[in-house]
């Protein structure tokens, strides 16, 4: 014992009054920002920092206009610098330096002003403000205006009032840091995708972004238009109240598809509302036909949204993805009880007066309860088959922390990687962090799955395992993984693997799609090294600009497949330099048609399409 506290004492770390250290606020921000924006990137994905920091600026003209001032909101973004102004009713203007630079500070502590905001911490403006390399922060006030401008949260310019005639409101200006955000770029495709779920929250609100307008006179209704790729089998069943807002249909599709909303704020991984709305409209549709389905054959094919307004919500993280509230607000009800009722009432009404729709309804229950029922026993032996199989050294070598328990930082980072073939199994197994990514090893190119019913995911082997893997059997609550990564080589039969898994989530698990969980790995096509450099290229542009970088003759060597990248080259791709293309599905995608074109049986179609928007690539 003796020896051990010896040997302890020796490996000590010296620690005194120097190890203690007090940070600014914006120094702490700039530090650890993953805590206050979640991921950085540079904008290639929708979840990256850039849309946060626009989004909680959004959401302080958002509390305005939920408030009742101001229906219109200009954006412009141009080169990268955001300027957004509204027009409620602006910052008190002896307390613009304060609301933007001061930590804990804001107007929405007080219920009475901002009753139902999304933010109650007084932190997002401060975040943009110290992540950004520039900020303006000007209020207008009944013929007043105050401006204050910053670098990095530092003040740059801080005039005195003086007299404006333009209309009340707030206008921000930023730049984000380029030194925390690389090479950023905003795309038109996020950037919007995100106002239009403002507009369909907030009928008769005006978004003018760079020129173009979003407006929506039918709110959820218009959003769940949006966003489906399968026709509805009845009209969109739309609820409202005090307080709450809710669409729903069904169709004919696999897996369940929800868009849940909080204050304005897109719930993107759900809560104790969205959890709350799937329990009860099961439970009421049950009672309602008086049979005893199975709440997963209610809900096969549900698409729905639901919005509430919560009094000082409480959310999972800053970045305010998942409620965490029990209760609609400190005096109010508890979130079910809140929902249920609602559900129970409204649901129930609407079903007794639109005998249509309810038939509509009732046919698909009972399809999809036919379907279930037919493929019972298959079910319950690939389940078994499913637990006997050691997945751990056959098909799945696991990560120690996953998507569906884990918290915070964590949850962005787990990962499964699709691969085929052992040499590529084995470069990425060896290579990956196994505390966050997990590898998946298909034997072979997988089965055409197109037209199949779903018989066939419990009576294929790859995919049953792949599915019990995923652990997504009966939805996305449980899913063990936050991004499904396919990884295959960059050739024909590369590309083919990739169209049979991507038609294996589309025919079956949409939904996986759908919520953003898909992603194709992007490697590199080329090696260009001298002594001193190595440089991964891309694409053939990346190549010549390495090629020009590196002369004179530098070695180049391009990379015909995953098992030729060795584990120790591999770190670079799969690690912080990551690169994933997204599979996402527009409103114009319809999966039925899609799949039936690429993967149907239309061989001369194909073959027609495939010719004439041939490209002939040259060798290198």
């Amino acid at each position: 014992m003796e020896e051990n506290n010896n040997l302890q004492a020796g490996n000590q770390v010296e620690y005194s009054d120097d190890n203690i250290q007090t940070l600014e606020w914006w120094e702490h921000i700039r530090r650890r920002p993953g805590m206050y924006i979640g991921k950085l990137g540079d904008g290639t994905y929708a979840d990256d920092g850039i849309y946060v920091l626009l989004k909680e600026v959004l959401d302080n003209a958002m509390d305005e206009y939920m408030m009742g001032y101001g229906k219109t909101i200009n954006i412009i973004i141009e080169e990268g610098v955001v300027t957004i102004r509204d027009y409620g009713r602006g910052i008190p203007l002896g307390k613009v330096v304060d609301a933007s630079s001061k930590m804990n500070t804001g107007g929405k502590y007080d219920s009475k002003a901002f009753k139902k905001s999304v933010g109650l911490n007084g932190v997002g403006i401060k975040a943009v403000n110290a992540l950004s390399s520039y900020m303006l922060v000007q209020s207008f006030r009944d013929g007043e205006t105050k401006a204050v401008e910053y670098n990095r949260a530092q003040i740059l310019e801080n005039p005195p009032l003086s007299t404006t005639q333009e209309r009340n409101g707030t206008l921000v200006n930023f730049i984000p840091d380029e030194e925390i955000f690389k090479d950023y770029q905003f795309r038109d495709e996020y950037v919007e995708s995100l106002l239009k779920n403002y507009v369909f929250l907030n009928s008769g609100l005006t978004i003018e972004y760079n020129g173009k307008k979003f407006y929506s006179k039918n709110g959820l209704v218009d959003l769940l238009n949006e966003n489906m790729t399968s026709e509805p089998l009845y009209p969109i069943v739309h609820l409202q109240g005090e307080d709450i807002e809710v669409v729903l249909t069904h169709a004919n599709q696999y897996g369940e598809e929800y868009y849940s909303f909080v204050n304005g704020q897109h719930t993107t991984q759900g809560g104790t509302h969205l959890s709350a709305f799937r329990e009860s409209s099961a439970k009421v549709i049950k009672e309602y036909f008086n049979k005893n389905f199975e709440f997963a054959d209610i809900r096969s094919g549900f698409i729905a949204a639901i919005s509430v307004k919560v009094e000082e919500p409480v959310f999972e993280s800053q970045t305010k993805t998942k409620l965490g509230s029990k209760d609609m607000g400190p005096n109010g009800p508890s979130v079910p009880k809140f929902i249920g009722d609602f559900i129970k009432k409204e649901l129930d009404n609407y079903l007794h007066k639109h005998s249509e729709v309810a038939d509509a309804m009732l046919k698909k229950i009972l399809d999809s309860e036919k379907e279930r029922k037919a493929i019972a026993g298959v079910t319950k032996l690939a389940r078994e088959r499913a637990k006997k199989a050691n997945l751990h050294n056959k098909k799945l070598r696991d990560c120690r922390v996953h998507y569906s328990d884990s918290k915070g930082d964590n949850l962005e980072e787990t990962c499964i990687f699709i691969t085929e073939g052992d040499s590529a199994s084995g470069s990425i197994t060896q290579s990956r962090d196994p505390n966050f990514q997990a590898v998946f090893s298909l034997r072979g190119k997988p089965l055409n799955c197109f037209g199949l019913t779903k018989k066939v995911v419990y009576e294929n082997e790859e995919f049953n395992l792949l599915q019990a893997a995923l652990n997504i059997e009966d939805g996305l609550e449980e899913l063990r993984y936050n991004k499904v990564i396919i990884a295959t080589d960059a050739d024909v039969d590369g590309m083919h693997i990739r169209l049979l898994i991507i038609t294996f989530f589309l025919q079956f698990f949409p939904d996986l799609i759908k919520n953003n969980h898909v992603f194709i790995l992007q490697t590199p096509l080329f090696r260009v090294r001298n002594k001193k450099e190595t440089i991964y290229c891309y694409s053939e542009e990346e190549r010549v600009a390495a090629i020009e970088k590196l002369k004179p003759n530098p070695e180049i060597t391009r990379f015909k497949g995953l098992g030729e990248i060795s584990p120790s080259e591999f770190k670079n791709f799969i690690g912080k330099d990551l690169r994933l293309d997204p599979v996402r599905m527009k409103k114009q995608d319809s999966v039925k048609e899609m799949l039936e074109f690429y993967m149907g049986k239309n061989t001369m179609e194909r073959q027609n399409f495939i010719i004439d928007n041939l490209v002939v690539e040259e060798d290198i």
